[in-house]
């Protein structure tokens, strides 16, 4: 690992903790050319996952194209990095349980906003309009509506 600092391949490993998930690892470091102390963060490879766009497309998973756009919906709402993580993370888990290496892209947006609305009802609403193509605003009057319909009952 380089140093941000320095850009020394020469570091030593600190401290290393498991998320509570268990599927990343946090290691603090330290070059040791300049002293300067760094975070990195291991995670799974996941190798060989395709998504199938809705016109047929098949592009490699990109888990960074996936988090950029959970963060866009939460953009300036209290859900902290971590939330983040750990939702696009779940998302992941659950389409790699029901599918092989090919996943349809309708099950991800669906895993992200099944996710978001117990999260967050704004973020969810971002996420959705731009997911289901919102083409006016009738479209977020209903999925608003929608979401107050189903209030009462996750009380």
């Amino acid at each position: 690992m380089r140093c941000p600092k320095c850009t020394s391949i020469e570091d030593k490993v600190i401290d290393s903790r498991i998320s509570k998930e268990g599927n990343t690892i946090r290691r603090r470091r330290e070059c040791l050319e300049c002293s300067h102390r760094f975070t990195t963060t291991e995670t799974l490879v996941r190798d060989g996952m395709v998504v199938i766009k809705r016109d047929g497309r098949r592009e490699d998973f990109d888990r960074e194209k996936l988090t950029r756009a959970v963060r866009a919906a939460c953009h300036k709402r209290p859900i902290d990095i971590e939330q983040i993580t750990m939702l696009v993370e779940d998302v992941i888990d659950s389409v790699e349980a029901q599918f092989d290496s090919e996943i349809p892209s309708p099950a991800l947006g669906q895993g992200v906003m099944q996710r978001l609305r117990h999260i967050d009802q704004v973020a969810y609403v971002r996420f959705a309009s731009v997911y289901k193509e919102f083409r006016d605003v009738t479209e977020f009057v209903d999925e608003i509506s929608s979401l107050e319909k189903q209030k009462p009952e996750s009380r």
